[in-house]
């Protein structure tokens, strides 16, 4: 008897989250804890392109000092501007992008479960319409992306070449 009340008991313990678990899951749970992470992630961004605006600033100084004819080291510099910018605007797009789509999966799946499909074909739904919003969402994300790069990269050159002209 007592062997059978400790298979029991190890069972139910087995099936309740460990304490770790239970605090991750609390903590994550909040909001304060995704406005920091949030922020915790933009900082991280804006300081990295930063960074690396100011290194590839500092490397066309030294190519345009070096070689003041050419307008190629413009051009490298003026398409990493564009690349960097436009990768920020696509990850600033993407944080406001996913809790709409998620929404939006969320309504449509209630709303199919409300007019009676049976919960296979519920599955089966949920996942087509979860395929078609994350390809939708990508392919939003790419054009905004390319669009961005390309208007940075087109005014990044145009600066860069004028304010290459002013020096002389």
């Amino acid at each position: 008897m007592e062997s059978q009340e400790e298979v029991e008991a190890t069972r139910i313990q087995q099936q309740q989250p460990s304490s770790t678990y239970s605090l991750f899951i609390t903590v994550m749970s909040k909001r304060r804890t995704w406005v920091c992470l949030f922020v915790l992630v933009y900082t991280i961004l804006l300081s990295s392109s930063w960074n690396l605006l100011k290194s590839v600033l500092s490397w066309y100084k030294e190519q345009s000092q070096v070689a003041t004819s050419s307008g190629w080291p413009a051009l490298y510099a003026s398409v990493l501007l564009g690349a960097v910018f436009g990768l920020l605007s696509m990850v600033a797009a993407l944080a406001v992008a996913v809790p709409a789509t998620l929404v939006i999966w969320i309504t449509v799946v209630v709303l199919l479960a409300f007019f009676g499909k049976p919960r296979r074909a519920l599955v089966i739904e949920g996942r087509k319409i979860t395929r078609e919003i994350i390809g939708f969402v990508f392919k939003i994300l790419l054009k905004e992306g390319n669009f961005v790069a390309a208007v940075c990269a087109v005014l990044g050159y145009f600066a860069l070449v004028r304010r290459n002209y002013e020096a002389d």
